[in-house]
């Protein structure tokens, strides 16, 4: 049975907190890859930043959904989700936009974990932790790639 550590890209490439969102567009373009693991300065993963985080910079402004009950006008959406989402769109760091605390995987985790995990929470891209350090990244392709080989599952 596959699992992470057969299939991960041990090379990842990371982008810092402060790094400016352009420059993170830049590097998932240039690389054609849909996501970038985003550590502190010590090397611990802080989050993730998506091609989806991007394109969500270009999107409408959320309006708040609301209700009418005697006179008073009742939110439907926390004003906390909707301040989160305007700083997303505004952002100028990749801080800023990415998503924090990330869902991870470790090195054992099989081929349709993975699997699941990603289609389960509409994510492309897994980081690999082991005792806690980034040692890998598990991307959509990196999954396709195993149909392609050949290879079985046990």
């Amino acid at each position: 049975m596959l699992k992470a550590k057969d299939i991960m890209t041990e090379e990842v490439i990371t982008v810092h907190p402060e790094t400016e969102i352009v420059q993170a567009a830049k590097l998932l373009l240039e690389r054609h890859i849909n996501g970038l693991p985003v550590v502190d300065k010590e090397g611990r993963l802080v989050g993730i930043i998506c091609q989806d985080d991007l394109i969500a910079q270009q999107r409408e402004i959320p309006l708040p959904s609301f209700f009418i009950l005697l006179d008073s006008f009742i939110p439907l959406t926390s004003r906390k989700n909707i301040e989160k989402e305007v700083r997303k769109m505004a952002a100028i760091t990749v801080n800023d936009a990415m998503t924090p605390d990330p869902i991870t995987v470790d090195l054992e985790t099989s081929l349709e974990e993975l699997s699941t995990l990603m289609v389960k929470n509409n994510i492309h891209t897994l980081p690999v932790l082991d005792q806690g350090k980034l040692v890998g990244i598990v991307g959509n392709e990196d999954i396709l790639r195993t149909l392609m080989s050949g290879e079985k599952k046990d």
